[in-house]
C-alpha cells in the first residue's frame, strides 16, 4: 500500500520517496522538452509494449517513480510519461504552454503550479 509522504510515496517494505512533486516544472534529461507534473506513479505503471519500445541502452528501470507531464517542446504540446532518472528540475521560472495546464491547475506562482481542488488525477 502506498501513502503520500509530501508528494512522494512509500511502503513499509521498500520506502521510496518521489524526488519531484505535482505542480513542479521539470525538463527531460536527454530530450528537448519540459513540462509540469500532474500525477506520479510510485513505480512503472504503463504497458510492457511501451517499455520495450524504448531502446535497451536507454531503457529506465521500472522500480522508480514515473511522472505524468503536461509537456511542451518547440513544435507542440504533449502528454509524457517519464522515469525519475530522466528528469531534472526546470529553473527557468516560466510557466508551461500546454493548453491543459490552465484546466488542471488553479494558478502559477513562484515557478510552481497549484492543482485545482476539484481535479482528480
Amino acid at each position: 500500500m502506498f501513502q503520500s509522504a509530501g508528494r512522494g510515496y512509500c511502503d513499509s517494505m521498500n520506502a521510496r520517496v518521489a524526488k519531484f512533486m505535482i505542480g513542479q516544472i521539470v525538463r527531460h534529461r536527454f530530450f528537448p522538452f519540459r513540462g509540469v507534473i500532474f500525477d506520479v506513479d510510485p513505480e512503472f505503471s504503463n504497458t510492457e509494449e511501451w517499455w520495450l519500445a524504448i531502446p535497451e541502452d536507454v531503457r529506465p528501470a521500472k522500480d522508480q517513480p514515473f511522472y505524468h507531464l503536461l509537456a511542451e517542446n518547440e513544435q507542440s504540446s504533449l502528454v509524457a510519461y517519464v522515469s525519475e532518472q530522466n528528469l531534472l528540475p526546470d529553473d527557468s521560472g516560466e510557466p508551461v504552454g500546454h493548453p491543459h495546464a490552465t484546466l488542471m491547475f488553479a494558478g502559477f506562482e513562484n515557478g510552481h503550479y497549484r492543482l485545482r481542488p476539484n481535479v482528480s488525477h
